[in-house]
């Protein structure tokens, strides 16, 4: 039945249709090279009393008993439950940020190490609780190993000093010989981890919530220190200086320029975290929140290149945008995420790795029932399987709608991508018209199309009704082919939709 309807759907006009608009893609002109490292997870024990959706759910950590739990049937040889990892991988999950987050900032490495039974027990000073410490750095490395991922750390420059996150690294990364890789390889760990991307703290700006807060220029100094220290242990590795992340304060583009002003030279990556702003009112939330995550993408990116211009970096500096999310367990929530992979596309150029908050996020849960994928774990299974290789130029003319603070915002988001191995190119399209399909020609305007063209369409009927482990089959794309025809295909975009079109290209 569903195939049926997606067959109608992009076929054939209904009765509810918008102008027909147009998308025009350019497979030879590339807008930047599309880095896997932007299909990334990020993971932290956050302690949560109560779900949303869910106000009777019992309090949960994002972690410990989430995806940790050995008594569980699913758990595997390390703690870790399969469904989670088998989940992981099949989404090709590239890398993992850990271990954190706020939770960082408080957090001593030397308590998550050695025998689990003569680990610590610490307050859990970020979210409230108590943290047992047994996934500490030894099992964070077991998990990524399950999934087929690359860590990428986060040492505590909040509370943390300068020492600990040399000790750190040399417990990861030091061959043998010294009292930190020794006691790695005394743990049953002799081969070294060599982590190569880490990051210089987290959200150190947000005064109001972070542990060991510093203004710009002690940021600055603390991070220059800990970049030489780092390096003196492990000279090969690739730092990621931390951007602002307090938005509400206005001020946040002052700080990133004063960090890359003062350790521009020592970093690979300037970090930022965005979440969706929410709104009860649905363009406000689709386009509002699209055009601020877009915005902020595009401002770092500036400061980026004028600072480093300015300054004679030799090094290139990427974005890592690796705290990003939407909030919520509805259709609501989960076309904000196809528009962030959208906006990392466009700007593959700069946008060099990214970070999903969190990894547990991607599966839902029933707690009675248990894990299911819903449309978020679709869409992210839509971009991280197909969109690789390099970013396309795209064109897309189509009807608009205005917003109280922005106008003239087309409903169509689109990003296209060029897979060289495959010979095909994605064409990402979100219809974020509540109510109406558009029919859209989409045009190659530099060689040809051919065979047929495979759409897979995620939908709902209600964008307010939470997931539901009962109705996980409805969840799965919809496929179904459409004619190409002169150098174009036509669609007819479901309203409030995420649609992928795959389309070979003619070999020259």
């Amino acid at each position: 039945m569903k195939k049926i309807l997606a067959v109608v759907l992009l076929t054939i006009p209904i009765l509810l249709h918008a102008q027909t608009a147009k998308i025009k893609i350019d497979p030879e002109r590339s807008m930047g090279e599309i880095d896997p490292k932007i299909y990334g997870v990020f993971m932290e024990p956050i302690q949560i009393s109560g779900r949303r959706g869910l106000p009777d759910s019992p309090q949960i950590n994002t972690l410990y008993g989430t995806i940790y739990d050995p008594a569980s049937p699913l758990a595997d040889e390390n703690g870790f439950k399969k469904n989670y990892i088998e989940a992981m991988s099949e989404l090709k999950v590239t890398n993992m940020r850990w271990p954190g987050g706020n939770f960082l900032m408080g957090y001593n490495w030397q308590d998550g190490i050695g025998a689990k039974e003569k680990r610590p027990a610490r307050i859990n000073m970020a979210w409230g609780g108590i943290d047992n410490n047994h996934v500490g750095t030894d099992e964070w490395f077991a998990l990524n190993k399950s999934i087929g991922s690359e860590n990428v750390v986060a040492v505590n420059l909040g509370l943390g000093t300068i020492q600990d996150a040399a000790y750190w690294l040399e417990y990861c990364n030091y061959p043998k010989g010294t009292y930190y890789s020794d006691l790695r390889a005394k743990n049953g760990h002799p081969a070294p981890y060599k982590v190569k991307i880490w990051d210089l703290g987290n959200e150190v700006d947000g005064k109001p919530w972070e542990l060991g807060h510093k203004n710009a220029e002690d940021y600055i100094e603390v991070a220059r220190e800990a970049a030489k220290a780092m390096r003196a242990v492990d000279s090969s590795i690739e730092l990621v200086g931390c951007g602002s992340s307090w938005y509400s304060k206005n001020a946040w583009d002052d700080w990133n320029r004063k960090v890359l002003y003062g350790i521009g030279d020592k970093i690979k990556y300037l970090s930022i975290h965005s979440y969706w702003e929410n709104s009860p009112d649905y363009y406000t939330h689709m386009g509002d929140g699209a055009k601020i995550f877009d915005d902020r993408i595009k401002i770092t990116s500036g400061e980026i290149e004028a600072v480093s211009n300015t300054q004679g970096f030799k090094n290139p500096i990427y974005i890592s945008v690796d705290e990003w999310g939407a909030f919520g367990r509805n259709f609501m929530s989960v076309l904000p995420v196809a528009q962030s992979f959208n906006s990392f596309i466009r700007h593959a150029e700069v946008v060099k790795m990214s970070n999903f908050t969190l990894l547990t996020s991607l599966l839902s849960s029933d707690p009675k029932k248990g894990t299911f994928k819903s449309p978020l774990f679709y869409i992210f299974k839509a971009y991280s399987n197909n969109c690789l290789g390099t970013a396309v130029d795209t064109y897309v003319e189509c009807d608009t709608f205005n917003t109280e603070k922005y106008k003239g915002m087309a409903y169509l988001d689109v990003s296209t991508t060029f897979s060289k191995e495959a010979n095909a190119v994605f064409v990402n399209v979100v219809n974020r018209h509540r109510d109406k399909a558009i029919t859209t020609d989409i045009v190659n305007t530099s060689g040809e199309f051919t065979g047929k063209a495979e759409a897979s369409i995620i939908t709902g009927k209600d964008m307010q009704e939470a997931f539901a482990f009962d109705k996980q089959q409805e969840y799965e794309p919809a496929k179904t082919s459409i004619e190409t025809k002169n150098n174009k295909l036509t669609c007819n975009f479901p309203p409030h939709s995420f649609t992928q079109v795959k389309v070979m290209l003619k070999r020259k």
